[in-house]
């Protein structure tokens, strides 16, 4: 792959300051979302590959995190905020053909992005984060209730912050570890670049207040947000996910009607950077196989 140089730079959006790392200068945006307690390092074997394809690939910080804004409010982290954080990135852009890229939260953001319908987008990828319907259809079940333990112990103030910034933010790095299918892909230089982040005044609390946001929201989506994903969308797993079971993929396509899915089997939650060839190659065998509806295909 040619190696395609990334830079930094403060974009504003909706009243805000995004810090975002940037890689290439094509004329469609790929808008990369990051997950919990991830930033944009997170995309770090993405944005070159997809820069390399044609994109202008971008990873924001988002809301809180890095040295992006960091509203103090619970209230600020709302998903209805975040996906105008998105739009007015997009809009900041000055593109009208986008392929979303979302993990984790990112991935959330991006499904509510493509739900809304606010905004034009070519194209979805979302990496191990499960349509926002199917999940909150299943959150309250037996074995995700398990599996998502910390969303419940994140509603509790003050102490998750305390928990998660306590030795030097040592359960951040360990979140990684612990996770990982293979641990080698965290080395103590990636580990303190989410341990650092987490470490600067009021991100813990920024972090932790996504979950705190969006407990009415959760509960509520399964009836409110069945209607169709119409845009070409892929959905790429880890199966080793100990967080978010593989079920949760199951009856994606009946609400996204375009849909490929990519299962990863010796993959964890941390899917693009514990296996970024294998991503990357599902990227671009979708895009290739998908780009007369996305637009064209940049390269």
């Amino acid at each position: 792959m040619v190696h395609v140089p990334t830079t930094t730079r403060f974009i504003k959006a909706g009243g805000l300051r995004f810090e975002v790392t940037e890689c290439g200068d094509g004329q469609q945006l790929a808008l990369c979302l990051h997950g919990f307690p991830e930033n944009s390092f997170s995309w770090r074997h993405q944005l070159p590959f997809l820069a390399s394809l044609g994109y202008r690939a971008w990873a924001p910080n988002l809301r809180g995190y890095g040295q992006s804004s960091r509203p103090v409010e619970i209230s600020k982290y709302h998903i209805e905020r975040l996906v105008e954080d998105v739009e007015g990135l997009i809009d900041a852009a000055g593109t009208t053909s986008v392929l979303l890229v979302g993990h984790d939260w990112g991935g959330e953001i991006a499904w509510m992005t493509a739900l809304k319908q606010r905004v034009h987008l070519s194209g979805l990828v979302i990496i191990n984060a499960p349509h926002p319907a199917i999940f909150a259809s299943r959150i309250f079940s037996w074995p995700q209730i398990r599996r998502s333990w910390y969303m419940l112990a994140f509603q509790i103030p003050k102490l998750p912050e305390y928990w998660l910034g306590r030795q030097s933010a040592r359960a951040i790095g360990s979140a990684f570890v612990d996770m990982a299918a293979d641990k080698t892909c965290f080395s103590k230089d990636v580990l303190d670049v989410y341990r650092q982040q987490a470490l600067i005044p009021g991100a813990l609390r920024a972090m932790v207040n996504y979950y705190r946001a969006n407990v009415t929201f959760l509960w509520n989506a399964r009836a409110t947000l069945n209607n169709l994903i119409e845009i070409p969308t892929l959905l790429i797993w880890g199966e080793q996910d100990t967080a978010l079971g593989v079920d949760l993929t199951f009856g994606t396509h009946q609400l996204v009607p375009q849909l490929t899915t990519c299962y990863l089997p010796n993959v964890s939650h941390w899917a693009q950077q514990e296996a970024p060839g294998e991503v990357n190659k599902a990227i671009e065998t979708w895009l290739a196989t998908h780009g007369a509806q996305l637009g064209s295909h940049p390269r």
